[in-house]
């Protein structure tokens, strides 16, 4: 039988789990994109397509930090001393002027909360998973601000568990994040799905604790990876279905 549309058939799942940022969020048009238009009103052109390669300096610098055990979401101080240290960067790759003052508008730009938008696929899927006794979360390496963020978006609610980084003080790849989100639901790891953009951050630690994991891959980044990958959130109700 053919569920309706909206209704999601039954799963063994009890409870499924999203990342935020570039998961269910992403600044408008795009990081790159909007990257683009910050440096060009200081007077400095750049092609989004070579913001789009300086950008793995971001999972670079996410990498580095989770190596290094160092907290970037957790206080303002913090947050703006990790994404200015990554705008710096990106402006060197660029091979653009600015320094500091620049990394400083840029950070400006991408904590302005009207800065950001819904991918088009999040509110079906939500809407289809909903119900049926299935707990919605949202586990993310996120400044405070991404509650109210959720709350401009219409979508906060629509998340029943949410254990923000900011917040909690802890961030991914920490074990202690996904737990603390288990334990908020009260299901165990293998009756729980994780949904993210970042195999280091989304598929790895929750794969460890028995967590089914779902790489969200929007922009082909990993071709070949192994296990549960989706283009697009309008693929995970029927992937679900089918486990």
């Amino acid at each position: 039988m053919i569920a309706p549309a909206g209704i999601l058939r039954a799963v063994r799942y009890r409870a499924i789990f999203f990342d935020a940022g570039e998961t269910i969020v992403h600044p408008q048009p795009s990081f790159p994109e909007l990257f683009a238009q910050v440096v060009e009103h200081e007077g400095h052109p750049v092609e989004p397509g070579a913001v789009v390669e300086a950008s793995r300096v971001v999972l670079e610098r996410f990498s580095e930090a989770a190596d290094d055990r160092e907290l970037w979401t957790t206080s303002p101080e913090r947050s703006k001393r990790f994404w200015v240290s990554v705008y710096e960067r990106m402006l060197d790759v660029l091979a653009l002027p600015g320094g500091v003052a620049l990394a400083d508008r840029l950070y400006a730009t991408f904590t302005d909360r009207s800065n950001y938008a819904l991918f088009d696929d999040v509110r079906p899927a939500l809407d289809r998973l909903s119900g049926n006794g299935v707990v919605i979360g949202l586990v993310s390496n996120f400044e405070a601000w991404l509650e109210d963020l959720l709350a401009d978006l219409g979508v906060r609610d629509a998340f029943g568990v949410r254990v923000i980084s900011g917040i909690e003080g802890i961030e991914k790849p920490d074990s202690r994040i996904y737990e603390l989100a288990l334990e908020r639901a009260g299901v165990a790891a293998d009756e729980s799905v994780f949904v993210g953009d970042n195999p280091k951050f989304d598929v790895i630690p929750p794969a460890e604790l028995g967590m089914f994991t779902v790489l969200v891959d929007r922009r082909n980044r990993h071709v070949d990876h192994v296990g549960a990958r989706i283009v697009d959130l309008a693929e995970l109700p029927a992937l679900l279905e089918a486990e």
